[in-house]
Parts: C-alpha cells; structure tokens; sequence
C-alpha cells in the first residue's frame, strides 16, 4: 500500500531528476568547459515593427587600453584566455564555430562559403620559405618552416552590426552580425602597411560559445565576466569605419587620417540622437 508521504517522496524525485536534467536547446560545454552558461535571447521585433534600420562596420582595435581585455592573456593561462584563442579552439578542436571566406580581396562579408577543416588548418598553419646564406659555399638557399597564427598576431576585430528601431518598444536595438579578426598585412621591408580580416565568424553562433568563456575584469577580480558580456554591454572602444551607403564604400576609401575619424564620430553621434530626437516635449 503506498501511502501519501511516499507519494510526495516519488514526485519530489521525479521533479529533482527533471530539473537537473539538460534541456535540449542549452548549448553544449566547448573544450574542456564543464559549465555551460544560457545566452539571453534578444528580444523578438517583428518585420512590420522596424521604423528605422542602419548597418554599420566598425574596428575594434586591441591596443586600445580598454580593449586589452580582448587581447590578453597572449598564452592561455589557468583560468582565462583570449578572445582568439577562444576562437581558435571552437574552430579547430570542438568544430562548434563556422567560420567564412572573406573573399580574394577580404570584402566578402555575407556569410556565404564556409571553409572547409583544410582550408582552417592552411589558415592558422602556413607554409612559409626564406631565403639564408650558407655559411659554408656561400649560396643562398632557401628555409622552409611552418608559422602558426597565434594571439598576438591579431591586433583588430571587424564586426558587422544593425542598428534597429523597434517602434513596439519604442527603442533602439543593436544586435552584432558578424565578427572578423585581423591580422597585420607586412610588405617586403617588414612595414605594416594595414590589416585584412582572416575569415568572418557568424555572431549570434559565436554567442554560445563566448558565453562560456571568461575575460579579465579590470574592476573586480571576484566577479568575472564573459566575452559575450563584453559585446552585449558594449564594454569596447571602436571606430565606426563604414555605415550602409548608396555606393557601398567605406570611410577610408574616399577619406583619410582625421578625416575618416571625424566622419566615424559623426556618424556615431547621430546614430545615438536617432532615439532622442524622435520624441517631443
């Protein structure tokens, strides 16, 4: 005969096993993460609802003191590493970020070819040859080795974002597309002479994966926070380096130096007055 007090016993099992148990739509642990963190979901806007749209390029440049905590640490230490490295590891061991071809001059940014695990392993492992003189015939002969793309060589990340009004909230909504690193381009004198984006990362899949990863919080080290914490809080310096236009050219291709700044600062400024200025007092 079960009587009610193992009643209540059984169901408060059945429900303990059901709330521990993984729900199908929470994102796997990447590596060798064993806690998996829930990403928020943004808020959903309906097509009718959008009153206003701008896309927007910016770059985000690792230099910048505020944005050290994107670049560091260089070499993965116990508990942190950096947003490459993060990348890296998704692309490489787990497979659970797809990365795309920037194209033969590195604009493609519409998510369109993905690369295959041989083009990826060509990508963070080059072949490269130089040329040395034999101490002992004097000839010159050529060195063959293999260079790996690491942290310290990405010193920028481009990211593709839409800036959207929702008038059913009544409120602007920035939501990031895509993300790309890059790495300086040298010429033959060893001269920086700018940087090219390596492959475009699709940025709602990045989500998931920079949610589980922690990055140094330069105001308490008793609460870290992670890399998607970063973007959707906006905790980055960047410059706003092209916006959707009638010829579809960036910033730099018609301006220059200050110039280009200026225009990024400008744009910026009446990307943020959009919202004010829609409402009257």
């Amino acid at each position: 005969m079960v009587t009610h007090a193992t009643a209540r016993i059984a169901v408060l099992v059945l429900f303990a096993a059901h709330a521990g148990a993984q729900s199908p739509n929470e994102p796997k642990p990447t590596g060798t993460d064993t806690k998996t963190k829930r990403v928020v979901p943004y808020p959903y806007i309906r097509e009718a609802d959008v009153l206003w749209h701008k896309r927007v390029w910016r770059t985000i440049d690792l230099r910048e003191k505020l944005n050290h905590v994107l670049y560091y640490p260089i070499e993965p230490i116990i508990d942190r590493k950096s947003l490459f490295q993060v990348i890296k590891d998704a692309l490489l061991l787990d497979g659970s970020l797809t990365a795309y071809d920037v194209g033969v001059i590195g604009e493609d940014d519409e998510f369109i070819n993905p690369l295959s695990m041989g083009e990826l392993n060509e990508i963070f492992r080059r072949v490269d040859t130089s040329w040395t003189e034999d101490l002992n015939t004097g000839e010159m002969v050529p060195v063959v080795q293999t260079v790996e793309l690491e942290s310290e060589d990405i010193r920028q990340y481009r990211i593709k974002e839409d800036w959207i009004f929702d008038k059913q909230r009544s409120e602007i909504d920035v939501r990031i597309i895509g993300i790309a690193p890059m790495r300086e381009m040298r010429g033959a004198d060893g001269e920086v002479r700018g940087f090219s984006p390596v492959f475009w990362l699709y940025y709602p899949e990045c989500r998931y994966v920079f949610a589980n990863h922690e990055c140094f919080n330069p105001h308490n080290d008793g609460q870290r926070i992670s890399f998607e914490s970063v973007f959707m809080k906006r905790l980055f310096s960047s410059i706003i380096t092209k916006v959707s236009n009638v010829y579809d050219r960036s910033l730099p291709e018609y301006q220059i130096g200050v110039e280009a700044l200026l225009s990024g600062e400008r744009i910026k400024h009446d990307l943020f007055s959009y919202e004010h200025d829609l409402w009257n007092w």
